[in-house]
């Protein structure tokens, strides 16, 4: 079926059950960011392959909300399926609850699936439609269409040993057990993918690049319950539970254990799905606050701390050998751009403790690199030469931690403006390495510093200059972040956020500039505490597209000590002519 075929499909079990809208939210029963293959059902129905978005379909419309990093992509992606883009966030653009609204006639119904859609959305879609009296229902129609949506995977659970997640399971429980009594909880739940392993020492791969598994966790005073498809359990994991006192039950019992709570304080995140909220809200009374072990899981220990400083070796020297062979190889042999991302994860998989990669690689050749978050198919892909740029942002998952990196260089001749305009990338790269902030500083306040450079010229880019990295966990994780958007979270030493602001000119060329930092704390003065980063990646820029003078004595210092550290770090592992030519790359500018 086309994407336009299966809106039709939908369209009929809308009309077969008097709904005037159906919104289909890119999430799954744990809110997770990337999904399940059975539970991509957003990516199913418009075609369209990003991780952020949705889909609203009407009785004769149908518009597909997302964010800058996909504007160019889901233009493509959504050709000939009948649904309009709508670019969020950009002037003119409707909110998409407002759209419905003046869509649908008074009195209407709207229909969601309520297991995939967080009580967050749940409860403001409930108030913005009562201005029309419009009924919302949870009616999972997509079950109907997609037949083929597959199933849980029986990939194994293992542990994540306390010598290198830095605590041990019953001191995670006994913190989260702690905050539960400061906010007078008797139950807590936990349904995020990512929060549920940290908490369990545990790791998966039911979801792709991110090494978790489907499971929730609910904590009382006296105990703690993992569900989850039992039988994926290793048997050192089923030891650490045994442990820790922590009881196992199979997935499928969670809402049947839910439904026996009564009378109890229930500590659940807003965005935990709606199907848990519907379950417990009869009996008990909700205390709607972030996770606590959301906040622990950001704020990294010293052991996970140096985990990250370990792979980021061993990921800079499998960097090095890749730009040395991509180098000296494109415009020689035939290559493209899925095979250039299948020729680095070789390059990674040489790496001890290497397990996959944290995200599937974005390699844009020319005008792909304008396409932020753009993934080359095995077929149909750009053939690489020996001219123009090409923008590589990629990363590893290893048993020690997690990397994210992005390097964008000349294979050929380029333009003066491009060089310019990566110099200014880079520059907003520095400044932000380099800066000093006092405690009580938030993420939004920090973006301006990355982005001045380029707002000087009139120029910006549409995405966060920063999201928080896990520890052999999602790339992508909270609640920290560096952007625009207002998020009232600080910035607190252990957390580990990428700097990777960019650059791009769509149906021309994209840059971005990325290296994962680490907050700590640099000094106390009469005005207080204070905040810088310690930057953890290892890989050099290319001198050849840096303008030296754009950049100030002070920025031109940071880079040569970088490349500096660069050497010391990955030179050790280097040898032959890789080592000359990154010899050469590391030299002062």
């Amino acid at each position: 079926m086309t994407s336009k075929e299966k809106v039709a499909a939908l369209r009929e079990e809308m009309q077969k059950n008097n709904i005037d809208a159906f919104i289909v939210y890119s999430a799954d029963p744990h809110m997770s960011e990337y999904l399940p293959e059975e539970w991509q059902e957003r990516a199913w129905l418009s075609g369209f392959l990003g991780s952020a978005g949705f889909v609203v379909i009407t009785k004769d419309k149908a518009g597909l909300w997302t964010d800058g990093r996909y504007f160019t992509q889901a233009a493509l992606e959504l050709e000939n399926s009948g649904i309009d883009l709508f670019k969020d966030g950009m002037e003119g653009t409707p909110n998409y609850i407002d759209w419905i609204i003046s869509e649908i006639p008074a009195e209407g119904t709207v229909a969601v699936n309520a297991i995939a859609t967080s009580n967050a959305n749940w409860e403001l879609l409930s108030q913005k439609f009562q201005t029309k009296n419009i009924t919302l229902k949870d009616l999972p129609l997509l079950k109907e269409i997609w037949k083929d949506r597959g199933t849980p995977s029986k990939n194994p659970i293992f542990t994540q040993p306390v010598e290198r997640a830095g605590k041990s399971v019953t001191e995670k429980l006994g913190a989260i057990r702690q905050k539960m009594e400061e906010q007078e909880a008797t139950v807590h739940v936990i349904s995020s993918l990512d929060d549920v392993a940290w908490t369990l020492n545990l790791r998966g791969s039911d979801v792709e690049s991110n090494p978790v598994f489907l499971g929730y966790i609910v904590i009382t005073k006296n105990d703690a319950v993992l569900f989850t498809d039992l039988e994926k359990l290793e048997v050192e994991a089923r030891k650490q539970m045994d442990d820790s006192y922590v009881k196992m039950m199979p997935y499928e019992e969670f809402y049947n254990y839910l439904g026996a709570f009564k009378a109890e304080k229930v500590l659940v995140s807003p965005n935990t799905n709606q199907m848990i909220f519907e379950t417990l809200k009869a009996d008990n009374q909700f205390l709607k606050a972030p996770v606590p072990g959301n906040l622990m899981k950001a704020q990294k220990n010293e052991t996970e701390l140096e985990g990250f400083r370990t792979v980021m070796v061993r990921d800079g020297v499998a960097m090095v050998k890749f730009l040395y062979w991509l180098t000296h190889n494109a415009g020689k042999e035939a290559m493209n751009e899925y095979s250039i991302g299948e020729k680095l994860r070789g390059f990674r998989a040489e790496g001890e403790n290497f397990v996959g990669e944290s995200f599937g690689s974005i390699v844009g050749y020319k005008d792909n690199g304008a396409i932020m978050h753009y993934s080359a198919k095995s077929e149909g892909s750009k053939d690489v030469k020996n001219d123009a740029s090409i923008l590589v942002d990629s990363g590893g998952q290893y048993l020690e931690g997690t990397t994210d990196i992005t390097r964008t260089f000349a294979l050929g001749t380029v333009s003066d403006e491009f060089k310019r305009n990566s110099t200014l990338v880079l520059q907003g790269l520095i400044r932000l390495s380099m800066v000093k902030f006092p405690k009580g500083t938030k993420g939004v306040h920090l973006d301006a510093i990355a982005r001045l450079p380029l707002w000087m010229e009139g120029k910006d880019f549409n995405h966060g200059t920063g999201h928080g990295v896990g520890s052999f966990m999602n790339v992508h994780e909270g609640p920290q972040n560096i952007r625009k958007d207002m998020n009232p979270q600080d910035l607190l030493p252990g957390m580990v956020c990428s700097n990777e602001p960019g650059y791009y000119l769509e149906g021309e060329y994209g840059i971005r500039h990325e290296n994962l930092i680490a907050v700590k704390e640099a000094e106390k003065t009469i005005h207080g505490t204070f905040y810088e980063f310690e930057t953890l990646t290892f890989c050099p820029f290319f001198k050849d597209t840096i303008v030296k003078d754009v950049l100030s004595e002070t920025e031109i210092a940071w880079l040569n000590n970088y490349h500096r550290t660069c050497e010391e770090k990955i030179g050790p592992y280097l040898e032959g002519g890789v080592k000359q030519w990154f010899l050469e790359l590391v030299s002062p500018l």
